[in-house]
């Protein structure tokens, strides 16, 4: 049986845990033999067994998305274990949550560091990496729709996911004529372990009713996108930016 990414290779950063790791299942269930990159070692060899017992092919790759040097073994080592790399989902990201008159400048620059010059720093070793084989590829960023409306005691990662918008849009326009496509993905509110408990609460169920479809979204809702733009289905689109959001983006202000 042929699925929409045989005989693909991906690479897929902060997949230890949360999104990445589910991330890198949808896509080695969709054929690709997929690279997970993290810097626990033992929680991604836990991802890969994981892939592996459903039947996929995955590998792990220690790398820190900060660091400009571990960035580019990381990437080439994947690329020569799995014979190339056709995908990049730039998944990595952290967040500090306080008013912003408290944040200490090391809280900035280690959002700012992660979610913005980290998801630079790989897509631009994986672009190098894409232009060499000559087969193009495509890169996929994990922004949030805190890129495109902002909310309350999250301004480091607001400002770098609309950093992340921006930079997607910029390379996509300077690498398109190597055949990479960059899009980025901005997910809405999903309800995770995480948040579970909050979105019991009377403030968590605010939130809920804001979202036109009146419920938060699932992890499974970002299957269909992801794939959408990693496959061959988005051959012709690049610098896009695609919401998946149950309409919280197009809600009444």
């Amino acid at each position: 049986m042929t699925f929409p990414l045989t005989n693909r290779t991906a690479l897929v950063t902060g997949a230890s845990a949360g999104l990445g790791r589910h991330f890198a299942g949808v896509l080695a269930a969709a054929g690709a033999r997929v690279a997970l990159a993290a810097r626990r070692r033992e929680s991604l060899d836990a991802a890969v067994a994981e892939i592996e017992a459903a039947g996929g092919q995955a590998i792990a790759v220690p790398l820190d998305v900060t660091d400009a040097a571990s960035v580019r073994n990381g990437v080439r080592e994947a690329a020569g274990a799995l014979g190339g790399l056709d995908i990049l989902v730039n998944n990595a990201g952290a967040t500090v949550a306080k008013p912003a008159l408290d944040y200490a400048e090391e809280e900035w620059d280690r959002v700012i560091d992660t979610n913005l010059k980290g998801a630079f720093l790989t897509a631009q070793e994986t672009a190098r990496v894409m232009r060499e084989q000559g087969r193009g590829g495509s890169i996929v960023n994990i922004a949030s729709i805190l890129g495109l409306r902002v909310a309350g005691h999250v301004v480091a990662y607001t400002a770098s996911k609309a950093g992340l918008v921006q930079m997607t849009q910029a390379v996509a326009l300077e690498w398109a004529r190597y055949g990479i496509r960059v899009n980025a993905l901005a997910p809405g509110y999903m309800e995770t372990d995480l948040n579970r408990d909050f979105l019991a609460t009377d403030a968590g169920q605010a939130l809920i009713r804001r979202v036109p479809q009146r419920r938060l979204g699932r992890l499974a809702d970002l299957d269909g996108p992801l794939l959408l733009l990693c496959s061959d289905a988005s051959a012709y689109m690049t610098g896009a930016v695609v919401p998946v959001d149950g309409g919280h983006l197009v809600s009444t202000l």
